[in-house]
């Protein structure tokens, strides 16, 4: 190997690439249609299909098969029909109150479509009454658990059709009039009666907590929002609470906590975010359906000076009130609930989505 010299070994390389390299390179590859690179494939004139195909190669029979489409169609609803394919698409039929709640007694069940409804109360290591079934998808308690309350009230009223069925969308404008809330009052044995909320009104932000006239009434239904209300009420002082609403398969759930400590004259009763207070609502064959489940976290030493089980059940009356007072305005409202607006709502909720994929 020493007696190679470097000229012999690059011309030993070089015979070998004219031997086998060269040769591969030698004629141009052909092509039938050459394209050329200056020239480049119009969208508006795409390329048949026959020039991917052999001449051994048939063409499909199925012409229809062949789509061209133009930059219009994109934003065009198209539907593809194929012989032995039939897809059939159910109509969504409003649950009763049974199915939701399917251990009711006929008693239980005439008191939930009465104007009061059901209520029930009970502490920390209590059991609830008001269960709704495992497979309904609706689970208040464990949300109001989370917040660890002392005290738990829970609240069931069906708000029957009169006018006509509500939807969605009245639900969701019924709870926008936040300002209603301060016209609704409590009425003593008596026959006396009192505002419990001398005012309740829309804020900015939690930080901006400058109030805001209610909005008009939506057409379109947000599959989400948040609001921050003040509500002044009359023996304890203001309360300010968000509010989070959600859309789901059946219904909607407005989530409202504290954001800020509760305060009485000097003291504070109640830390941030100890507030538990979840309303579900679900149009259902009966009427709208309203499930509350509240939970409020107090200490000791003022639950023992408190009739609290009264006190929390006089404001959730005044809020079942002004939802049934709500429903009664859109009844009478023309329906802003177009079925554009109802199929893009379920196509764009989460459990939806799911339920379409599985």
């Amino acid at each position: 190997m020493k007696n190679f010299k470097k000229p012999a070994v690059s011309g030993l390389l070089m015979s070998i690439f004219l031997i086998f390299v060269y040769p591969l390179n030698a004629l141009p590859l052909q092509l039938e249609d050459p394209i050329p690179v200056e020239d480049p494939i119009p969208l508006e004139d795409p390329i048949p299909l026959e020039d991917f195909l052999s001449d051994d190669e048939p063409a499909p029979e199925d012409e229809h098969l062949l789509v061209e489409e133009s930059p219009e169609d994109y934003n065009t609803l198209h539907v593809f029909e194929s012989e032995g394919l039939i897809v059939e698409v159910p109509p969504f039929e409003p649950r009763t109150l049974n199915d939701i709640f399917p251990g009711f007694t006929r008693n239980q069940r005439r008191t939930a479509l009465g104007s009061v409804g059901l209520r029930h109360s009970f502490e920390t290591g209590g059991t609830p009454l008001i269960k709704p079934a495992p497979n309904s998808g609706i689970d208040l308690l464990s949300l109001v658990m989370q917040k660890n309350p002392s005290h738990i009230i829970e609240a069931l009223v069906v708000v029957p059709y009169n006018e006509r069925e509500l939807d969605y969308i009245d639900i969701y404008n019924a709870l926008a009039r936040v300002g209603n809330i301060q016209d609704q009052y409590i009425t003593l044995r008596d026959g006396s009666a009192y505002h419990l909320f001398t005012e309740t009104t829309r804020l900015e932000s939690a930080q901006r907590r400058r109030p805001i006239p209610d909005p008009p009434p939506a057409t379109t239904l947000p599959y989400s929002d948040t609001m921050f209300v003040r509500f002044t009420d009359v023996f304890i002082g203001s309360l300010f609470i968000r509010a989070d609403m959600s859309v789901s398969l059946y219904g909607l759930t407005y989530n409202m906590t504290n954001f800020r400590d509760v305060n009485f004259s000097i003291f504070r009763i109640m830390r941030a975010e100890r507030v538990s207070i979840i309303i579900y609502l679900e149009p259902v064959k009966e009427g709208i359906l309203i499930y509350s489940l509240s939970g409020i976290y107090l200490p000791g030493f003022i639950m023992e000076r408190l009739n609290l089980t009264v006190n929390i059940n006089n404001r959730i009356s005044v809020l079942l009130r002004w939802i049934t007072e709500g429903l009664r305005i859109q009844e009478t409202a023309p329906s802003q609930w177009e079925n554009e607006t109802t199929v893009r709502s379920f196509l764009h909720n989460e459990q939806f989505n799911r339920l379409i994929n599985n």
